[in-house]
C-alpha cells in the first residue's frame, strides 16, 4: 500500500508542477476570452484557466505514469536502505 501511494506521489507532484508552469506560459500568450469551444461556446476566464490547468495536469500525469511504467524494475528500498516488500 505504501509503495502505491509513493508511486502516485511520483506521478502527481511533478505533473502538478509542470501543469502550473505550462498553464502560466500558455495563458501568458493566449487570452482566455479568445478561446471558443465548438464554434459558439465561450467560458469565463476562471473556467478556461481551471480547465486548461487540469488538462495540462492530466497530460503531464499520463506522461509521468507512462515513464514510471516503462522504468526498469529493481528492488525498492526505504529511506533506511531496507527492501520494501
Amino acid at each position: 500500500m505504501k509503495t502505491k501511494l509513493r508511486k502516485l506521489m511520483w506521478i502527481l507532484w511533478p505533473s502538478f508542477l509542470v501543469a502550473g508552469a505550462t498553464s502560466a506560459i500558455v495563458f501568458a500568450l493566449v487570452d482566455p476570452q479568445d478561446v471558443v469551444f465548438l464554434d459558439h461556446l465561450q467560458g469565463s476566464r476562471q473556467l478556461v484557466y481551471s480547465l486548461g490547468f487540469f488538462v495540462f495536469w492530466l497530460m503531464a500525469a499520463l506522461s509521468s505514469a507512462l515513464t514510471l511504467q516503462m522504468a526498469p524494475r529493481g528492488i525498492e528500498l526505504d529511506e533506511f536502505g531496507e527492501p520494501i516488500e
